[in-house]
């Protein structure tokens, strides 16, 4: 199935019909049915011990779990149950909260939110690092926390404040920041994007330093109703479009499927996020990832 293909239910199931299909995909994903064999340094084929979920070095006889060390290890929870819990993160748009989780696996709300929550570490992991390069956006949001009345906008109590960053055609970063000062804004650039590289951000003066470090930085003047402009000098479009969409999509799904989410647990959801807008056409690609990762 190409990449850019829908993951359906009907594929899912066909794939996965039951846990032994899905502790084979486990193996494969992760070490493969022939690989070295790490006890006997042999290139082997392994196979599926009867009523263990353990695979057997054909050379030397060495057991191999391939659910140790992940989520999976030691749960309770069917692997099937587990697999279509992910198939749900990863075919979703706007996430999947722990009562929708409820219904659709038939667990309690308390498994359904402990295994939403294991699944969005996963995703954090998967993502992996890479240092952004060529043109990046940056911008920040405030993000949850309850309001009534009161400051708008930047400065506006009971938020979390996130910081994106977001390599034009490419990868998305994302973080929580414990305020807009030039210190925090700088630490979070040098240390996800590549000197040199142009950068488009907004009017906020925190972003003033980013010449000093070698950065080809652009500013849009918000205030001023300007949205974007052509930099001869450095011969590059700025604006910050593409990660403040990303925030409106992101607090809409907080709204829309999780109504509130605590500052405690807000960098799992926006990490879910990241990971999904990083791999939104690769549904299947991200369904290995989630998998694999451990």
């Amino acid at each position: 199935m190409a990449d850019t293909e829908k993951f359906t239910v009907r594929d899912f199931f066909n794939r996965f019909p039951n846990d032994d299909a899905c502790l084979e995909h486990v193996m494969e994903v992760r070490f493969g049915l022939r690989h070295v064999c790490r006890a006997c340094g042999m290139e082997s084929t392994f196979h599926r011990l009867a009523n263990r979920k353990a695979y057997t070095c054909a050379r030397c006889g060495d057991h191999l779990y391939p659910c140790a060390g992940t989520v999976f290890e030691d749960s309770r929870t069917s692997l099937q149950m587990w697999f279509y819990a992910i198939f749900l993160f990863v075919t979703t748009r706007h996430g999947v909260s722990g009562k929708e989780l409820e219904r659709q696996l038939g667990v309690t709300y308390k498994t359904a939110w402990r295994m939403g929550q294991q699944i969005r570490k996963l995703m954090a992991k998967a993502d992996g690092f890479e240092v952004l390069r060529g043109h990046i956006e940056l911008d920040e949001a405030y993000v949850g926390g309850k309001r009534s009345g009161g400051k708008r906008g930047r400065g506006a109590e009971g938020k979390t404040i996130v910081f994106g960053m977001k390599e034009r055609e490419g990868r998305m970063t994302t973080e929580i920041i414990p305020n807009v000062k030039k210190v925090t804004l700088r630490d979070a650039t040098l240390r996800n994007v590549e000197a040199g590289s142009t950068v488009s951000t907004d009017e906020l003066m925190s972003y003033g330093l980013l010449d000093d470090d070698g950065y080809k930085h652009g500013m849009v003047k918000h205030g001023a109703k300007e949205w974007s402009y052509y930099d001869y000098r450095h011969d590059a479009f700025h604006h910050v479009n593409h990660v403040e969409s990303f925030w409106k999509l992101f607090k809409a799904s907080i709204r829309s499927t999780h109504i509130h989410v605590s500052a405690k647990y807000m960098d799992r959801y926006l990490k879910e996020f990241t990971f999904r807008s990083n791999h939104r056409e690769k549904q299947n690609a991200m369904f290995d990832l989630l998998v694999g990762a451990v």
